[in-house]
């Protein structure tokens, strides 16, 4: 083996580690940080295919073994994102008709706390003028600088906060029921109640951000990973119609996501649309969707975009939806199985021992 056969072999051996590590249900923060870059983790593995291709000489058994690993690791990979492609078949249908009465648009925006460029999301509101604006990582400087907003946003909820979970709900629409929770600790509140539409219909909607899992934030993901799993247990006993919104903190890919998506049932409107990628804004070649928007099958989705830089590390994500009830008969949810189940249950157990078992 050569000196540059055996660097080759230590590059694919690194490249593989995200997958292998990530295979496992550990929760630890740099396990689950493998979660995040898959993109880029399979821009890696591609590069790592090519160069041993280039490298290796093949007249022994081991570069078929180092081949085999790197093209599993990226089939791995691949399996996981192409449901966000556009190759994908899109789980949410688009909305056909023009008649606009059904309809409402929600703009979610973490605005980073130590950012000063208040209005550049001002504009963006004044552009895209939402029927719902969520601002996270608010305290009360951004409260202040927010406050023109509640001449035309008349229902507000506000908790300002100095610890980066601040949370702001602008609503032009009717709120009724609207509390704040803190569903796992006391430092992280979340939003929930029911939006009004023009019709008249009711959506239970709930809003959260919460603690990644980082050396910095939290040394596991079980917190984060029991706020999602809590919030879609509960989502089974809302009204018809539903919407979660907010900074995550999870990539749409992730086992917890998934098993958000299926034990709630709700849609995401990117399965089949792209990645829409809001984390981090500083980084062209670092990003990954963190900002969601789900919602019960009974929406159609009018619009979607990934909105302009406003100064944070975030972009905006904003979202239009139609009230269409025809497709919830179109619109399939995911099945969840009993160990997806089991495994969810325990997440919100061992965050929250009180917690009774799902059902």
């Amino acid at each position: 083996m050569t000196y540059l056969q055996i660097i080759v072999l230590i590059f694919n051996i690194v490249s593989c580690i995200p997958s292998a590590a990530s295979i496992t249900k550990f929760d630890y923060w740099w396990i689950r940080g493998f979660d995040f870059p898959r993109i880029q983790i399979s821009v890696l593995l591609l590069a790592n295919i090519i160069l041993a291709l280039s490298v290796y000489d093949f007249m022994e058994l081991w570069p078929y073994f180092m081949m085999l690993a790197l093209i599993l690791s990226l089939l791995y990979q691949l399996v996981l994102i192409f449901p966000y492609t556009y190759l994908a078949k899109k789980q949410v249908k688009n909305y056909g008709s023009q008649a606009d009465e059904d309809m409402i648009s929600i703009l979610v925006s973490n605005v980073l706390m130590t950012n000063d460029k208040y209005h550049k999301i001002l504009d963006l509101v004044k552009l895209r003028d939402p029927d719902i604006l969520l601002t996270l990582e608010t305290n009360k400087k951004w409260e202040d600088a927010l406050s023109s907003l509640d001449s035309s946003y008349h229902y507000c909820v506000k908790i300002p906060l100095d610890n980066l979970y601040g949370m702001h709900l602008y609503s032009k629409l009717p709120l009724e029921n609207t509390e704040i929770k803190y569903l796992i600790t006391d430092e992280i509140p979340s939003i929930h109640g029911k939006i009004v539409l023009p019709n008249g219909h009711k959506i239970c909607f709930h809003c959260l951000h919460p603690k990644p899992p980082s050396p910095t934030e939290s040394k596991t993901s079980t917190n984060r990973d029991a706020e999602l799993l809590l919030v879609g247990k509960e989502i089974k006993n809302d009204s018809d119609l539903v919407l979660v919104f907010g900074d995550l903190n999870d990539v749409a890919w992730s086992r917890t996501t998934k098993v958000f998506q299926k034990l709630s049932g709700l849609m995401d409107p990117r399965r089949g649309r792209g990645f829409f990628n809001t984390y981090n804004a500083n980084h062209q070649l670092l990003r990954w969707p963190l900002d969601h928007v789900f919602h019960s099958d009974n929406f159609t989705l009018v619009a979607i975009s990934r909105e302009c830089n406003i100064g944070s590390d975030h972009f905006p994500m904003y979202i239009k939806l139609n009230y269409t009830p025809a497709a919830k008969s179109e619109q399939k949810e995911l099945n969840i199985d009993m160990e997806e189940r089991e495994w969810a249950e325990s997440k919100i157990h061992k965050a929250n021992p009180q917690e009774e078992n799902l059902k």
